[in-house]
């Protein structure tokens, strides 16, 4: 099991920018990826960045250019640095992991608690 926790939510002015970070735990050798999805109120949710453990990145076209995704994998933690934040950029952001769960190399998804990011003037 993978536990994920996010922090750094919060309500920005348009234009403005917010970090959020998600520690993982438990077996977190056996991440093979990191990232990110939202989900705003009334709608799906959608992949806004995740990163392989090879470096690889895959972002949203609604974030390129303004979100950044990272990670230290000395400290089990994704980033994303969101810049020039723009109200439709409101939601609630979730961490996620996948993670092999067996040696026949199945995966799994593992989802944080969802951090609240609100842009508005």
């Amino acid at each position: 099991q993978v536990q994920l926790v996010e922090s750094g939510g919060g309500l920005v002015q348009p234009g403005g920018s917010l970090r959020l970070s998600c520690v993982a735990s438990g077996r977190t050798r056996s991440i093979t990826s990191m990232g990110w999805y939202r989900q705003a109120p009334g709608k799906q949710r959608e992949l806004v960045a995740t990163m392989a453990n090879s470096g690889n990145t895959n972002d949203a076209d609604s974030v390129k250019g303004r979100f950044t995704i990272s990670r230290d994998n000395t400290r089990n933690t994704v980033y994303l640095q969101m810049n020039d934040l723009k109200p439709e950029d409101t939601a609630v952001y979730y961490c996620n992991a996948i993670a092999t769960v067996n040696i026949e190399g199945a995966t799994r998804q593992f989802w944080g608690q969802g951090t609240q990011v609100t842009v508005s003037s």
